[in-house]
């Protein structure tokens, strides 16, 4: 079937995914076909043609009409910039099919604005949005590569280059998501439905840009008509799960760690099992699960997941025993995969529960005496950062050991007091280590 012939019969039938599927510019199935199917001055001709046949089944007012015969001939200018810098690669094509995609995006804005696109077109939208930013990408690591070679530096620096074209994607992305929340149209015809799905593009954008903070002001603006939107329930579940998985992680960077872990641990519950989802969702729901239970991943989670056993499974087999010589190159292990995920801070704050399990462990082994010297904590301390292969431990200042334990009581990892005239920490006589059965 021919590019047209199928956009017909999406229209005839009312296909909304059918029709967002053909307006992804780099689709195998049907790009290089359109690409060639007309010419810059006749194209708008050539898709009139093709596509007014359609109009009355389509159930199409003449604008709307008019409008996505405008949309699709913009569809060929961006495939066809794409084809050709396929065939022949020159310096800035990809900069060109992205200027394209932003002029084919606000004929869509139009589409669904002032031209009355219908609520099953809305996968036009999704796709010209997804298009933009993935175009928005390859156009910004064109520019910056150029850049590069032109001024003799490294290529490895142009991270630090702007990403000006993902900047306006995201301004471009921001009119969708106005598009969609403020409709007014009833429920059933609204543009709401496809809320969420910009929502999670936005997010998207915004962590790549590293501008995480205007997210929270996409979830204020949600907040603000929450009672005039559909129940997020009935979205799709893919909508979901991702909405649920950014929100999360946001929550986890502000370390507000209970909600973290209750949006991470609903979009795990969604998503498929064993998929790459999952393993995402786990980067973060293991470190919050951590903070605000203390408790370890268990070998399971590493069995179904086990990409993530590199990941964690040192730290946790390091906490479990105490070992804070092992937890410390655990986290050097992997210290830039988890600064790059934004974890690293918060797997740190774990040294304080191997710290308590090394303070527990001296617990058990002196007899869980209630009364136990300073020294006794401070020689084990020496031990567990000297290592098994160190042989010789390493003198930690009692100072500081005084400090450590005063901070495990205050953060309630411990109970009891120190007596500094005595030298001794005084334990509860019951659960002296919450959380852990002692």
């Amino acid at each position: 079937m021919s590019f047209y012939a199928a956009v017909r019969t999406a229209l005839t039938t009312q296909d909304g995914p059918a029709l967002g599927t053909l307006f992804n510019p780099r689709s195998p199935t049907h790009a290089q076909s359109f690409a060639y199917s007309s010419n810059h001055a006749a194209i708008l001709s050539t898709v009139r043609s093709e596509l007014l046949p359609a109009r009355s089944a389509s159930g199409l007012p003449s604008k709307a009409m008019d409008t996505l015969i405008d949309a699709v001939a913009a569809l060929w200018e961006v495939v066809y910039e794409l084809e050709r810098g396929a065939l022949e690669p020159a310096p800035g094509y990809w900069a060109r099919a992205y200027r394209q995609q932003r002029e084919l995006m606000a004929l869509v804005v139009r589409g669904f604005g002032s031209a009355g696109w219908p609520c099953w077109c809305l996968p036009v939208l999704y796709e010209g949005c997804r298009a933009l930013t993935e175009l928005a990408v390859a156009a910004d690591a064109e520019e910056a590569e150029g850049r590069a070679k032109e001024a003799g530096r490294a290529l490895g620096r142009q991270k630090a280059e702007k990403a000006e074209n993902l900047e306006e994607a995201a301004r471009q992305l921001n009119r969708a998501f106005t598009l969609c929340l403020s409709d007014r149209a009833p429920l059933e015809e609204s543009r709401k439905w496809g809320t969420y799905y910009i929502v999670n593009l936005l997010f998207k954008t915004y962590f790549k840009l590293n501008a995480i903070t205007l997210s929270k002001n996409v979830l204020r603006a949600l907040k603000a008509v929450s009672t005039d939107m559909p129940a997020l329930s009935l979205f799709p579940k893919s909508h979901i799960v991702t909405f649920k998985y950014y929100v999360g992680v946001i929550s986890f960077l502000d370390e507000d760690y209970v909600a973290a872990e209750e949006s991470l641990t609903t979009a795990l519950r969604l998503s498929p099992r064993a998929s790459p989802n999952q393993e995402l969702i786990l980067t973060y729901l293991i470190p919050a699960h951590l903070m605000t239970t203390h408790q370890l991943p268990s070998q399971s989670t590493f069995a179904a997941h086990p990409r993530l056993a590199p990941l964690f499974a040192p730290i946790a087999a390091a906490i479990r025993a105490g070992n804070l010589l092992a937890f410390e190159r655990a986290l050097a292990a992997h210290e830039d995969t988890f600064v790059r995920r934004r974890i690293y801070l918060t797997l740190e704050r774990a040294r304080d529960i191997c710290l308590r399990n090394l303070f527990r462990r001296v617990f058990v082994l002196g007899g869980r005496k209630t009364r136990i010297s300073v020294e006794e904590f401070r020689r084990a301390m020496g031990f567990s950062l000297a290592g098994k292969e160190g042989g010789t431990r390493k003198e930690v200042e009692p100072e500081e050991v005084e400090c450590l334990l005063a901070g495990m009581v205050y953060k309630g990892l411990m109970k009891g007091y120190i007596s500094r005239e005595k030298g001794m920490v005084v334990l509860s006589g019951s659960n002296a280590f919450p959380g852990t059965g002692l």
